[in-house]
């Protein structure tokens, strides 16, 4: 099974489509096959489009986030992709009560892929302003480049 990636923060307008065009970037810039996804533990925002903030974040960066759509984590994720990386501490934990008894997915937070960061969580910009939007989008950014580097080296 080729590597796949769902990323997932509790209403997925914020952190996790960040991660998710950002790995999209790096994949399209190495050329590799990888199927990426976003989506939360919770439901509030199914079908809107990212925020705002988080839109023009990817958009400075060369990133478009506009097309994505939030959607809510389904317990089929767990056996359709092959790593399941939650944003933080308390969405990983959520995904470890969702996971199915045939759940084969990796579960992981982001930043343990980031040598030195194993155990942080990406900071929710939500509350804030534009410049927590930068930092996430600095957090994302390390952790799609350290998931590409993983899946090149085979793991």
């Amino acid at each position: 099974m080729k590597p796949s990636v769902l990323f997932v923060c509790l209403g997925n307008i914020c952190r996790s489509p960040l991660a998710e065009v950002a790995l999209r970037a790096e994949v399209r810039r190495l050329g590799l096959d990888l199927v990426v996804d976003s989506a939360g533990t919770g439901n509030w925002h199914a079908g809107e489009p990212p925020d705002d903030r988080a839109q023009a974040v990817a958009l400075r960066h060369g990133a478009d986030a506009s097309g994505l759509r939030a959607r809510q984590v389904v317990p089929a994720d767990f056996a359709r992709f092959t790593h399941i990386v939650a944003m933080d501490a308390d969405n990983l934990a959520n995904l470890r009560r969702l996971a199915p008894e045939t759940a084969t997915a990796e579960l992981s937070l982001l930043l343990d892929h980031v040598p030195g960061r194993k155990g942080e969580s990406v900071a929710d910009p939500y509350f804030g302003d534009d410049a927590g939007f930068e930092v996430t989008w600095v957090d994302v950014t390390a952790g799609a480049k350290s998931l590409v580097e993983r899946f090149r080296n085979g793991d």
